[in-house]
């Protein structure tokens, strides 16, 4: 196992993740064509201590787009390969087949999965009823029974949850927390807030997110400002400082046409620490010190006007 580990490692380098290493729990990201994707679909398996001698992976077919009868055959199809290749390591075979059928898929004139996101602008009053509350929070709760309908799909939508809203002078500030394993869940959550109208027309969407890789000891994450200059810069130190993993938070802000100066800093990151606090993201202080000086991937902070 561990020969065929590393192997799978070498060969596809980033694409291959390390979920959890005692259990022998990796996820592997495939893709019709590595420059321009058009369809991607994540393998996750987990190798028993029998594999290979007597015993296959377990594994998952994650992807939106996949399902009925294209699942159904795509899972055949890899456990004809098993069957075939008894007591021998199969890993790399299974992906192999899996980007075969995304090549044949790619040159079928089949349009891709369409995830657009919503960039409607409103002009509104800023007022409580801008709020995210209750409604949101039985949205929420629609999408976690959602989620738990389809687990354990790593590319389904991740349950959204919605924090108390902090309102100084007017502006009111509101942060939202989604668990993410991958970019694909990122973009699938910003897409779901988008269809919110009242979060739509918010001011500003700040967010943050980080990914753990565990075979690199590495986090994937970036952030964004949404218009509020370093913003996204310093809700992702924070989570750095939190040593928080495999989550996003986006900050909703509603400008009430009065400057706050840098208090509005201070509510941003005070409506995520809320959050990821009550959501137990956080962790001891000497396991956040440890993280820190790790590698990153971070976009650099646009700059526009800030309120």
């Amino acid at each position: 196992q561990n020969e065929e580990i590393e192997a799978m490692a070498a060969i596809y380098g980033e694409e291959w993740c390390v979920i959890d290493d005692c259990a022998k729990i990796f996820c592997i990201r495939i893709s019709d064509d590595i420059d321009d994707p058009k369809w991607t679909l994540c393998l996750q398996v987990m190798l028993p201590s029998e594999y290979p001698g007597t015993a296959p992976p377990i594994y998952q077919l994650n992807a939106p787009w996949l399902k009925g009868q294209e699942r159904a055959e795509l899972s055949n199809s890899l456990e004809e390969i098993y069957i075939q290749n008894i007591g021998e390591s199969i890993l790399y075979l299974w992906v192999e087949k899996i980007r075969d059928v995304l090549i044949q898929k790619s040159q079928m004139k089949e349009p891709g999965p369409d995830l657009q996101k919503k960039t409607e602008e409103e002009n509104v009053d800023v007022e409580e009823d801008l709020i995210v509350t209750s409604q949101s929070e039985n949205s929420a709760k629609a999408l976690d029974l959602n989620v738990v309908e389809n687990q354990p799909e790593i590319e389904e939508l991740p349950p959204i949850d919605h924090g108390v809203p902090i309102t100084d002078r007017r502006s009111t500030f509101q942060a939202h927390l989604a668990p993410v394993v991958c970019p694909k869940q990122v973009k699938m959550v910003l897409a779901k807030l988008y269809e919110t109208k009242k979060i739509a027309s918010a001011t500003h969407n700040i967010y943050a997110y980080r990914i753990y890789c565990e075979d690199k000891h590495t986090f994937l994450q970036d952030c964004e400002d949404d218009g509020e200059t370093a913003a996204g810069g310093r809700l992702l130190h924070l989570m750095e400082i939190l040593n928080v993993r495999n989550v996003m938070v986006v900050v909703s802000r509603w400008y009430g046409g009065i400057l706050l100066g840098p208090d509005r800093f201070k509510h941003i990151n005070n409506c995520a620490r809320n959050i990821l606090v009550e959501k137990s993201y956080t962790s001891s202080p000497e396991e956040s010190s440890k993280s820190l000086g790790k590698n990153k991937k971070v976009k650099k902070d646009k700059k526009r006007n800030d309120h």
